[in-house]
């Protein structure tokens, strides 16, 4: 994970019940790797920059919704994989937050609908479809990245 930028290292409770534990910049913002849990139960692991969740990382949600891949800014965007609390999984690209590019659904059966839902989404939508084997390759590869970075944060900061 990239450390540069990192001025100090250090962990802080906010007023709201915030937990982070990870980089600062010389500006005082999150930078570099981390760990980031809400109020809510939200929890993060990964990369920050600038103070916004960037880089790869593990976004586990209250309900079980869980995002394993590439953030900017916050956002997913990039590759990756998210689960849904009820077990569908969308595996591909996304960008501002949304499903938006090429991916593959799959069912909480492991089915993935017939006709099978591979190709373009746009704002979480099909639009077109299409075989996208390395997409979904891609996205995984980055989603298992993210969980062994995740692995890494969690064993040398404690669980």
């Amino acid at each position: 994970m990239d450390k540069e930028g990192v001025a100090r290292s250090g962990a802080h409770r906010y007023a709201d019940g915030s937990r982070y534990a990870g980089g600062w910049n010389d500006r005082g913002l999150k930078h570099g790797p981390g760990r980031l849990a809400l109020p809510d139960g939200t929890r993060y692991d990964g990369g920050f920059k600038d103070g916004m969740c960037s880089g790869i990382g593990v976004m586990i949600f209250p309900d079980g919704a869980k995002y394993e891949g590439e953030l900017m800014q916050g956002w997913f965007h990039g590759h990756g994989v998210f689960w849904r609390a009820d077990g569908m999984k969308f595996e591909g690209e996304f960008r501002g937050g949304r499903i938006w590019g090429l991916g593959l659904v799959t069912y909480p059966d492991n089915s993935h609908g017939f006709p099978r839902n591979e190709g373009f989404f746009q704002d979480c939508r099909m639009v077109r479809r299409k075989g996208c084997p390395e997409v979904v390759q891609r996205a995984q590869k980055v989603a298992l990245l993210s969980r062994r970075q995740k692995d890494q944060l969690q064993s040398s900061r404690g669980a």
